[in-house]
């Protein structure tokens, strides 16, 4: 049975969801990092919020982990890199608090129309400052959208209800798409100089850091107004101060900052300004939604193998998981034999799919051809950290997809580039489920690929088979299976052998010494 670790404040539900699913769990809160290295080995699963920081030395410690699942968006307290390099799933859950942050922008999109916190404070001192506030309708205006994804889109959809116009810019965002959310798509300079308004819903990353900058926060509209619920990082505070004392910016709302918990900011005090402690995602039912979630994906992944909303592999759904398992079998062994037999030669990877395989999932089954290729260099490979590994290498993986119909009902072929030329090896599932090897380096051969096996190039002959199995049978080596190919009568044929028992150097020496023989090598699979 799976077990799995809380190690963050969350709704009593993510627990009992695990235990219905049949998945162990532990509720350890608080724990310092030298506490949570102690047990953390004990666990296949991690279901953290923000409070724990999952650094490299906690995964070094980690040694049963698979899956770490944040209850949240934010993934900033997990060293993702260093996860991927032992081989460990992180996921988030990225929708479960998107319209609680949506509605946080909107809110503060409004307080900031209608200077509602400091109208509120004057109020309640007594002052009465019915003249003293003056505010802008929302109505009419134009509302600018720096990342249109699932928050983004939400927040669109509100807006175009209060009769706003909104224009978005977004790389990824295509103009089908943006026709069906009813924006206008925009590049960047547009939309600074257009909005009214400006709301941010942008990872950050490198390309995104500073997006409002001292020099784009000038290309705005005069009196324009910028709300952030986003992530500190995205807009130069001090830039938005200076924006902000000169009367440019009418007013910034920010639920988020560069350094948090905000103790200090060149923006507090600044009329016009308001600001909230990182409350986007903070209402009962997105703490609920976030909780349910992290514990399903978590047990889909240790029960099924299903993978949802992962940030370091593909994802694959707990439906899709079995009916790619056979296909991922077959692409790791065909990735496990062209590895052994090419191993540092290899320069690139073409992962082909036919037939029924081009119907499903690539990226799995290419993951698969490289857990099993990188197996070569690390016996702790897997479909996580195989793809991280090969890019370290220097390798260039490419990915193609067939609708022709072939020999077979499906097909995977991985072709390795090297120095003396392409080499190609395909498998198909024979009753959809069996995998095989159908052909080796240009060689039709039928062959099943486990356990110890021998491989063979020689000179197509007479009593070759013979030699080669009195060879065997003087060191008392039983022949399992034997798959022989050929390109041509009396050319070079391949002969693939599985083998009961071990073999020795000097066994190998003997069977090298055989007339006809150009290679010998003995490969091992799972």
């Amino acid at each position: 049975m799976p077990k799995v670790l809380i190690s963050d404040k969350m709704d009593p539900r993510a627990a009992a969801i695990f235990r219905e699913r049949g998945v162990e769990v532990d509720e350890i809160t608080g724990k310092t990092p030298d506490e949570l290295k102690a047990i953390i080995g004990q666990y296949d699963g991690l279901a953290i919020r923000s409070s724990t920081k999952v650094t490299k030395d906690i995964l070094d410690h980690a040694t049963n982990l698979k899956v770490i699942g944040r209850a949240g968006i934010g993934v900033d307290n997990v060293d993702i890199p260093a996860a991927s390099s032992k081989g460990v799933i992180v996921m988030n859950t990225p929708f479960g608090n998107s319209i609680t942050t949506a509605e946080h922008a909107i809110a503060l999109m409004f307080a900031l129309a209608r200077q509602l916190p400091e109208a509120n404070a004057q109020t309640q001192q007594g002052l009465w400052p019915k003249n003293g506030f003056m505010g802008v309708e929302v109505t009419g205006k134009t509302l600018g959208l720096i990342g249109a994804g699932n928050i983004g889109s939400i927040v669109a959809s509100r807006a175009l209800g209060l009769k706003m116009k909104v224009i978005a810019f977004d790389p990824f965002l295509t103009p089908e798409r943006a026709v069906e959310m009813g924006v206008e798509k925009a590049d960047l300079d547009t939309l600074l100089g257009r909005a009214d308004f400006i709301t941010l819903h942008t990872p950050l990353t490198d390309q995104t850091r500073n997006i409002l900058s001292k020099e784009n926060l000038a290309k705005t509209k005069k009196g324009v107004r910028i709300i952030n619920c986003a992530r500190g990082g995205l807009i130069d505070e001090a830039a938005l101060k200076e924006a902000m004392d000169a009367g440019h910016v009418a007013g910034a709302a920010l639920d988020v900052f560069v350094q948090e918990p905000a103790k200090e900011s060149p923006l507090f005090g600044t009329p016009n300004f308001i600001c909230t402690p990182h409350l986007g995602a903070s209402t009962d039912e997105a703490q609920v939604n976030v909780a349910l979630q992290v514990a399903e994906q978590l047990s889909d992944y240790l029960l099924d193998g299903g993978i949802t909303n992962a940030l370091n592999v593909p994802s694959l759904s707990a439906e899709e998981a079995p009916k790619l398992k056979p296909y991922m079998a077959l692409a790791e062994e065909l990735g496990s034999l062209v590895g052994q037999l090419e191993g540092d030669r290899i320069q690139s990877v073409a992962v082909e799919v036919e037939g029924h395989a081009a119907e499903l999932n690539q990226k799995p089954i290419t993951a698969a051809v490289l857990a099993g290729l990188m197996r070569v260099y690390s016996d702790t490979v897997n479909m996580v950290n195989a793809p991280f590994l090969a890019k370290e290498r220097g390798l260039d993986v490419r990915e193609v997809r067939h609708d022709r119909e072939g020999d077979y009902q499906t097909l995977v072929r991985v072709t390795v580039k090297t120095e003396s030329g392409d080499k190609s090896v395909a498998g198909t599932l024979f009753g959809n489920a069996q995998p095989r090897l159908v052909e080796l380096f240009g060689i039709k051969v039928e062959a099943d690929l486990a356990g110890d096996m021998l491989y063979i190039v020689n000179q197509d002959a007479p009593g070759f088979i013979g030699r080669l199995g009195s060879t065997l049978g003087e060191a008392n080596v039983n022949i399992g299976t034997f798959h022989l190919g050929r390109r041509n009568q009396g050319g070079e044929a391949v002969l693939l052998l599985s083998l009961d028992g071990a073999v020795s150097e000097a066994v190998l020496s003997d069977i090298c010494k055989l007339a006809g023989v150009k290679t010998v090598k003995l490969l091992r699979f799972a």
